[in-house]
């Protein structure tokens, strides 16, 4: 089975290989073009291990996220589930953070900790396959070459990226000398004295700038003041990103646009469980508006990828309830013991424990035993 980068990296980890060597390899991996592998069924798929990397340019992430509030660790989610090498730069003191407590994020009828909520944010980005680097972004330039960027912190450390995505809502200083200042700042008067600002009107709805490969959530005017319209202002960014770097890797528009949605297997007809039926529907939709012929390598090479990802987006029953069980579990370790206690019924909390872990633990001679070893 074919792996993105992330995957990758976490897969020889968790084998127990030493850091210097997955880094090795990852930077290999990342100078390679696009090849046709083999899954474990049998079917080809796309291994798109250089994906927006047209050059063969080497660089430490596919996408660096400046800002560790909503916007950008919405964008990241989705960028690094898309298999794009994702690090989000966060200096730990987002615009949230000056908010007392939050009563309008939607799923929390009683509102919500700011830090427990940037605790989850930071949480979520990181199992998706983030990087969060607690660094402040001092400056950022483009590399030599132009074909992306150098990120570099307060401590003087530096990092190389295909592209970036802006999401500081109060500060666009670091992105200084990428164009014009006039272009990218303006000017405005706060108790009698002129100040200097990041135009939050520079990027246009996707987030897309002047600037190849460089994208703005925030600061802009889409993202709003409420967090819950700068999260999702991150993933309308985000998903512009991952459009543009399938694009770079040879797809086109009308077929870059894709979603990220886990769908029910059950709702497959019994003709779209077979693959013939995917690659008709695919030539249907996409062969008139494809730059290439449907019989040229990378018409092939894109339908296969399309495919592969589309069928693997289906889940059985089984895997729905599996993951509705961990996401409970999930969410119930944010929890403090006492507040599940507070929360739920005591004797539905004492029946969901086993008889004899309740046993042990009246047993024990101090009442304060370490059950469950």
């Amino acid at each position: 089975m074919m792996f993105g980068l992330p995957k990758i990296r976490k897969r020889f980890i968790h084998l127990g290989w030493p850091k210097q060597y997955v880094e090795r390899i990852d930077r290999h991996l990342r100078t390679v073009t696009p090849v046709v592998g083999v899954t474990d069924t049998g079917r080809s798929v796309v291994n798109m291990v250089a994906v927006g990397n047209r050059t063969g340019t080497t660089f430490d992430h596919d996408v660096i996220i400046v800002g560790g509030g909503p916007a950008g660790c919405s964008a990241g989610v989705f960028t690094a589930r898309a298999d794009l090498d994702t690090a989000i730069y966060d200096r730990g003191r987002s615009s949230l953070k000056r908010c007392a407590y939050l009563e309008n994020y939607l799923g929390f009828p009683a509102g919500i900790g700011v830090e427990t909520l940037y605790d989850r944010f930071q949480h979520h980005a990181e199992t998706a396959g983030c990087t969060v680097v607690s660094q402040l972004v001092e400056s950022l330039d483009r590399t030599d070459d132009g074909e992306g960027f150098v990120v570099e912190t307060q401590d003087g450390e530096t990092a190389t990226t295909r592209r970036v995505i802006a999401a500081t809502r109060y500060d666009g200083e670091y992105m200084r000398g990428l164009d014009d200042d006039a272009a990218m700042f303006e000017t405005y008067e706060h108790d009698g004295e002129e100040h200097e600002a990041f135009d939050n009107t520079y990027a246009d709805a996707d987030g897309t700038t002047p600037i190849p490969g460089l994208y703005v959530a925030s600061p802009s005017e889409a993202a709003d003041m409420q967090a819950i319209i700068a999260a999702g202002r991150g993933a309308r960014v985000a998903r512009r990103v991952i459009a543009d770097a399938r694009i770079d890797d040879g797809w086109w528009e009308s077929v870059a646009d894709g979603v990220d949605w886990v769908r029910r297997r059950a709702e497959l007809d019994d003709e779209w469980t077979e693959r013939a039926t995917w690659v008709e529907h695919f030539d249907d939709r996409y062969a008139e508006d494809a730059p290439v012929k449907p019989e040229s390598d990378r018409f092939q090479r894109v339908r296969e990828a399309v495919i592969e990802h589309r069928r693997s987006s289906y889940i059985t029953s089984d895997e729905v309830a599996d993951r509705a069980e961990t996401g409970q579990e999930v969410l119930a370790g944010y929890l403090s013991p006492e507040a599940v206690v507070s929360g739920l019924d005591q004797t539905a909390v004492l029946d969901a424990i086993d008889d004899e872990t309740i046993r042990d633990y009246v047993g024990a001679t101090d009442g304060l035993a370490e059950v469950g070893e």
